[in-house]
C-alpha cells in the first residue's frame, strides 16, 4: 500500500512527529510519501493539527481521502465549509490514559482534602479523618471515550459515579443519567464534577449560575474539557461564596490564559496549563497509520466526526 500523506500539523510540531509517524507507517505496511508540503491534488491523507502555517481551505486537496486530526477537540475544524473529506478525530491509548491520571490524581487531591492538610502543617497535631470514597459521589460529564475511562477508573477506586451524557448511555458499575432533568439529578448529588464534553453550542455555558446553585455546598470542580463548558462569572460568584469549595481548571476560552484573569489570584482555584490529557507521538503515531491503512484498504475509518454534532 503506498499513499501521499501531508502533514499539516505545524511546523513546530514536525520533528517530534516525524521519526514516530514514518515507524508506525512502516510498521502498518504502507510505503509513505510523508511530508510537510506537497502538490495538495496528489495528498491521499492530510494529518492535521491547528496552527498558523496548516491549511484553511480544503479545496484543492481533491484526492485526500480523509484529515486525521492530531487532538481529541476538533471544533476549531469541524466549521470549515471547505471541508468535505472525512475528518476522524484522535482516540489515543496515551492520550486517554494521560487524562485519567490527571482526574482521577486530583478527584483524589479533594477527596483526602490534601490541600488543607498541607497548609496546617503548623506543628499543631489535627487529625482530620475523610470519608471513604464511597461516601462521595462524583458526577462524570461527558461519557465519551475520555469520560467513560475516567469514570470507570474512579469507580474502580470506591466512588459512586454519576454519568451524565446529552443522550442515553449505559457503562456497568455507572449510573448513567442523560438530558436535563438527569443532569440536575447528578449535580444535586456531586461532591466533584468532572466536565468531560465537547465545545459545542449545545455545551457552551453547561455549568451556569442555575445548574452551579445546584451542588452541594463545598462541591469541586475538575475540568480538563474544555473552557467553553463553564460561565466564568457564574463560577467567580460560586467560588467567592464559598458553595463552590475548589475549582481545577485545565482548559480555558483564551489560551495561554490573560496574566490579569481573576482565576490566577484566586485562592480557591488550581490552574494547570492544559496538560491533561497530551496526545503522545509514539502511540497516537500508531492511531494514525492504523486509520490509513483502513483508508487504503477500503475499510470503514475509525472516530469520523459527526458533523452535526460537532464531535
Amino acid at each position: 500500500m503506498t499513499a501521499t500523506i501531508l502533514f499539516a500539523g505545524g511546523a513546530a510540531r514536525w520533528p517530534h512527529w516525524e521519526a514516530p509517524l514514518r515507524r508506525a507507517l512502516s510498521e502498518a505496511g504502507i510505503e509513505a510519501e510523508l511530508a510537510t508540503s506537497a502538490a495538495p491534488e496528489t495528498v491521499d491523507f492530510i494529518i492535521y493539527a491547528p496552527s498558523g502555517d496548516t491549511p484553511a481551505d480544503f479545496t484543492p486537496f481533491t484526492r485526500c481521502r480523509a484529515v486525521l486530526s492530531l487532538w481529541a477537540g476538533v471544533e476549531r475544524i469541524v466549521g470549515n465549509r471547505t471541508l468535505t473529506q472525512p475528518l476522524c478525530r484522535m482516540v489515543d491509548p496515551g492520550l486517554t490514559q494521560g487524562m485519567v491520571e490527571y482526574v482521577t490524581g486530583h478527584a483524589l487531591r479533594y477527596h483526602l482534602g490534601l490541600d488543607a492538610i498541607l497548609a496546617a502543617q503548623n506543628g499543631h497535631w489535627n487529625p482530620v479523618v475523610p470519608p471513604l470514597a464511597s461516601e462521595r459521589p462524583v458526577a462524570m460529564l461527558g461519557l465519551g471515550a475520555l469520560g467513560a475511562a475516567c469514570a470507570r477508573a474512579l469507580a474502580g477506586l470506591g466512588f459512586p459515579v454519576l454519568g451524565w451524557s446529552r443522550t442515553p448511555k449505559t457503562l456497568d458499575g455507572i449510573d448513567c443519567h442523560h438530558g436535563e432533568d438527569g443532569l440536575e439529578q447528578v449535580l444535586r448529588r456531586a461532591g466533584i464534577v468532572v466536565t468531560l464534553l465537547p465545545a459545542t453550542p449545545a455545551t457552551e455555558n453547561l455549568l451556569d449560575a442555575h445548574r452551579l446553585a445546584l451542588l452541594p455546598i463545598g462541591a469541586a470542580i475538575i475540568n480538563p474539557g474544555r473552557g467553553s463548558l463553564i460561565d466564568d462569572e457564574a463560577l467567580l460568584g460560586a467560588l467567592g461564596s464559598g458553595h463552590v469549595g475548589h475549582a481545577t481548571l485545565d482548559v480555558f476560552r483564551t489560551e495561554p490564559l490573560p496574566a490579569e484573569h481573576p482565576y490566577w489570584s484566586h485562592p480557591r482555584v488550581t490552574i494547570t496549563p492544559h496538560i491533561a490529557a497530551e496526545t503522545r507521538p509514539d502511540s497516537a503515531a500508531r492511531v494514525i497509520a492504523g486509520n490509513i491503512r483502513r483508508g487504503l484498504a477500503g475499510e470503514p475509518l475509525l472516530h469520523v466526526v459527526d458533523r452535526g454534532a460537532g464531535y
